[in-house]
């Protein structure tokens, strides 16, 4: 940033608008949030779109946007983790599914390649024309050209063009293109770069709008179609880099679930056998993720999975204090889960009275970081973009829930309410969610039958709120928009830039739009 001279003014200004020690030390003993502070702006020579989001959780995972989707059973399965690492984010899988189910949802995340569509809709040599003609009308597919497989293997390709009603009568192996007469790429030339594979397969074959993809065994492996590879590279450029492991696949967290025996105690061999699994398939990191974290419980939990996997990355928590960060920290965690009741469907506040409001907690918690050289995560209580911006001036990255629930790539039911769709979506701590798995996370347990589970979370509905990658683009966008205004070119001068000043409830009416009737309603930004 270029440098300014200093002026009286500055110093003026200096009186109203304080760092963050200063001004969280001034507003003693009282808790704020997000909608309680405003930042001030300053002198920038940053555009916001050369504003640079990357994050790093610990010495592996690095993320090009700030943002990890919550290990909600309503949020975060493979296909939201896709789209996140893709975006350059991360995805935590959560635990509310069989172990076996959570490894498999991890390794669709590292075995994905993007652009290209792993399991292709595909026909036999033995299949008439009209059989597939059928099979486009009941499947409503946009689409007309199939691989053709025998036993497996690839025997041809049936084009678009001898998909007509004309040619019913014909059998598939007699209509389509031979296997010696298409152009296939192996899937091994696709692991360093399989955008640039494909891009340079369709520059080489013109007229050729389908890559089959095949091992050596010429069983098929995907395809990928040029008009996808098209649209990909035309966006490669505006796209953020996204976060990929060192051998290109894409990254990946799931949360863990603090097994015990009848005891009490850890099932020390179960976790183990699930982690081990789970760094088999490549995992970048793990979540030890309860609603109290400051606990020997999570301690425990911590140093079992640190001593078996000494590089592998941990998130654990959660905490509202610098000494709950030191205690993770000191038990072998990387990064540090910060949030107690700050969520819209959390309920812990009023079920247990306890918890920290969250730009609070991040300022405390922040303090404790830095001592121990470790990361922070703000987790919980985020309702727009501007809450992003003043989180990062004291976190490393964020965790989103009821932001996301909405998309399409979140695993919520969906329900159709007067002509409205929505998603369901249910906090970890709810009822229904503790009977499926999370339990532990509230320290209860699911199958104690002398007690009543208590609930610390709803259940409630989200609207649906289209693509991943159009939410998570106008979340960042807001995110820039405030580095731009605060000058900062990037997180770390975020933190320092960042100057704070209380707001008044007139001042938080002023914030929104007011005294107006809004005719078209817009995305919160």
């Amino acid at each position: 940033m270029t440098k300014v001279a200093t002026t009286p003014a500055d110093a003026f200004d200096a009186e109203f608008y304080q760092a963050a020690d200063a001004f969280f030390a001034a507003n003693r003993p009282v808790g704020l949030t997000f909608d309680d502070v405003t930042l001030a702006t300053l002198f920038s020579d940053i555009l916001p779109k050369d504003a640079d989001t990357a994050t790093a959780l610990s010495e592996n995972v690095t993320l090009s946007v700030p943002i990890i989707s919550s290990d909600m059973d309503t949020v975060t399965e493979s296909r939201m983790a896709i789209a996140m690492a893709l975006n350059g984010g991360l995805g935590l899988i959560h635990y509310n599914m069989p172990a076996r189910e959570q490894v498999k949802e991890v390794a669709r995340v590292k075995r994905h390649i993007h652009g290209l569509i792993q399991d292709p809709i595909t026909v036999s040599p033995k299949q008439s024309v009209g059989d597939v003609l059928d099979l486009i009308e009941a499947k409503n597919y946009d689409f007309r050209t199939f691989p053709v497989l025998d036993g497996g293997k690839l025997v041809g390709l049936l084009s678009g063009s001898t998909v007509r009603e004309r040619y019913r009568s014909k059998n598939v192996g007699e209509s389509m293109t031979a296997r010696a007469d298409i152009h296939t790429v192996s899937v091994k030339a696709l692991e360093a770069d399989p955008i640039k594979a494909a891009d340079a397969f369709f520059t080489e074959h013109v007229g050729i709008h389908k890559m089959l993809v095949v091992d050596d065994e010429d069983h098929l492996r995907g395809l990928a179609t040029f008009s996808d590879i098209e649209r990909i590279t035309s966006e490669i450029s505006n796209r953020r880099r996204a976060a990929r492991d060192s051998e290109f696949r894409l990254i990946v967290g799931a949360a863990l679930a603090p097994v015990r025996l009848d005891d009490g105690t850890l099932d020390r061999d179960r976790i183990i056998s699930h982690v081990s699994q789970l760094v088999d398939e490549s995992i970048d990191c793990v979540a030890v993720s309860t609603a109290h974290g400051h606990t020997a419980g999570v301690g425990d939990m911590v140093r079992l999975v640190r001593d078996a996997f000494p590089s592998l990355t941990i998130i654990a928590g959660n905490v509202t204090s610098a000494a709950g960060v030191e205690y993770l920290a000191d038990c072998g965690a990387n990064a540090i889960k910060v949030g107690q009741g700050p969520g819209s469907i959390c309920t812990t506040r009023v079920v247990a009275g306890v918890g920290i409001p969250q730009l609070t907690a991040l300022h405390v918690a922040a303090r404790g970081a830095r001592a121990k050289g470790v990361k922070i995560i703000a987790d919980g209580g985020i309702t727009k973009s501007g809450d992003i911006v003043k989180a990062l001036t004291l976190a490393d990255a964020v965790i989103l829930g009821g932001l996301l629930a909405g998309c399409r790539e979140a695993p919520g039911e969906i329900m159709e309410i007067n002509g409205k769709i929505y998603k369901q979506y249910r906090g970890m701590g709810s009822l229904a969610a503790m009977k499926s798995g999370s339990a532990a996370r509230y320290g209860h347990n699911k199958n104690d039958t002398t007690r009543k589970l208590t609930a610390e979370g709803i259940e409630a509905l989200k609207e649906v709120s289209g693509s991943l990658d159009e939410v998570l683009g106008t979340l960042v966008g807001g995110l820039q928009s405030g580095m731009g205004y605060l000058g900062a070119k990037d997180l770390t001068a975020l933190k320092q830039n960042a100057r704070y000043i209380r707001v008044s409830p007139a001042g938080q009416k002023e914030s929104s739009p007011h005294d107006v009737i809004e005719i078209k309603a817009g995305v919160k930004g």
